[in-house]
């Protein structure tokens, strides 16, 4: 069985964060691991407190991890601080880490902020560019690139100028209002440009998403697929979970159900084509 690591911060509520992680990992059949950056105390309507795991600490969970089970490949969500940042760079590359995605966990769907101002500088220049593939959203790759971010070809003017400032492949999600569900990969190997076409699929649960399309893009690159057949794959995944319209019930603030995606939708349901 492939295996892979998810390296971010916890979610109490369970709907993103490592508990997002974990299910999505398992339910596209491979052996999830985890490190924990933070604590983080949350659910669908924001974030109230953070509890940063120490560096050195981190370094120890990392250390277990790849001395006993290899993994196949590597997510990295949330990681608040430069100096987990640094943690995690020093680890990938002591042990020779494959198959990394970065997805640059900036602010949550809720709005919050969960990254320290100093810690964007560190994942552009020392995390991002150990990845096979990082996954910004709009407001992230504006932050990134330095680029407004308005059109179809504002995407593809970022994610190229994040890719070559990097070395690392983009793939830009749409959304945010400049387009339906169309994400944008700029592989860094080749130079070229892949929309991956979706449809919009109006469920108000969307706390998580992010980091579920990351976490099956790394699964399925674990198990030996293509970076084009992952992000293909991932997709396909995501939407049959939204389109699942799974709802645990009546809350109290603006997004007032649970994101429970990671649970209902079997990698046997997909439709690849």
């Amino acid at each position: 069985m492939k295996t892979a690591l998810t390296i971010a911060g916890s979610d109490c509520s369970g709907g993103a964060g490592i508990q997002a992680d974990l299910k999505t990992m398992t339910m596209n059949g491979v052996f999830a691991m985890s490190a924990i950056t933070a604590l983080t105390a949350q659910n669908t309507t924001g974030v109230t407190g953070i509890h940063e795991a120490p560096p050195a600490f981190l370094g120890q969970q990392l250390d277990m991890i790849f001395q006993d089970i290899f993994p196949d490949a590597v997510k990295i969500g949330m990681v608040s601080s430069p100096e987990l940042i640094q943690v995690i760079v020093d680890k990938l590359q002591q042990y020779g880490a494959r198959n990394i995605v970065v997805d640059p966990v900036m602010v949550s769907t809720s709005g919050s902020a969960l990254m320290q101002d100093a810690a964007v500088s560190a994942l552009a220049g020392k995390l991002i560019p150990l990845a096979d593939l990082a996954t910004p959203n709009i407001p992230e790759a504006e932050v990134l690139s330095g680029e407004k971010i308005a059109t179809e070809a504002d995407m593809e003017r970022a994610a190229k100028a994040i890719g070559e400032k990097t070395g690392t492949s983009v793939l830009l999600k749409g959304g945010h209002n400049i387009n339906d569900a169309n994400d944008l990969l700029f592989n860094a190997a080749t130079g070229q440009f892949r929309w991956f076409y979706g449809r919009r699929i109006q469920n108000p649960n969307t706390h998580g998403t992010g980091c579920t399309l990351s976490s099956a893009i790394a699964a399925n690159l674990a198990k030996g697929f293509s970076l084009e057949d992952s992000i293909r794959r991932a997709k396909d995944y995501l939407s049959g979970a939204l389109a699942d319209m799974l709802d645990l019930g009546q809350g109290r603030g603006p997004m007032n159900h649970a994101f429970a995606l990671t649970g209902v939708y079997k990698e046997e349901a997909c439709v690849h084509g």
